[in-house]
């Protein structure tokens, strides 16, 4: 799948399993721009089982200005149960510096909106960071409206395990706190 605006020089295409030290080094180029870089942990090898192994977590496209990658959008399926359909989620989605304002982003976001359309998805999301002002007016231009009502949680590392394990700390009572502050 191609962008219907053509830029001159530059393609988009699924990635493949030979493109994961491309998609790593992307990914530790994002993590860098998002003053993140302590926090990534991934490795090729779990790249390739979890993009190219049995169970197929995400999906992967790359940018390439005169066949050199300047790009990568990251995305996966979710599921909106209001509206009784899947939509895509981007995960990823960075042009290097060198490259920016020259469309190649937009392009990006364009690839997976076309995918969204096709594959009858109703909705397209992501997140940005709150301090991120130069992607949030990208993202606005494009037509993107914040959720601001909306706040994201976590679940890593030990709390996850806990959670898993039953170890989350919860009792009754909080969950009745719960339900009291929804009915307000």
């Amino acid at each position: 799948m191609r962008s219907s605006r053509k830029i001159a020089g530059f393609k988009i295409q699924r990635a493949t399993e030979r493109d994961v030290p491309v998609i790593l080094s992307f990914i530790k180029k994002l993590a860098d721009y998002e003053r993140l870089s302590h926090e990534v942990v991934a490795t090729e090898a779990g790249l390739r089982k979890t993009l190219y192994g049995r169970r197929r977590t995400a999906e992967v496209a790359i940018g390439r200005y005169r066949n050199q990658p300047v790009g990568f959008v990251l995305f996966f399926h979710n599921y909106s149960t209001f509206l009784g359909r899947p939509g895509l989620y981007i995960e990823d989605l960075f042009v290097d510096e060198a490259f920016r304002h020259r469309g190649f982003g937009s392009a990006l976001l364009r690839y997976v909106a076309r995918l969204a359309e096709q594959r009858q998805c109703g909705r397209l999301e992501w997140s940005v960071l709150d301090w991120n002002g130069p992607a949030i007016q990208f993202y606005q231009k494009l037509g993107a409206v914040p959720m601001s009502d909306w706040t994201i949680f976590r679940v890593t590392g030990a709390a996850l395990k806990n959670l898993a394990a039953h170890k989350c700390g919860l009792d009754s009572d909080d969950f009745h706190a719960i339900r009291e502050s929804r009915n307000k």
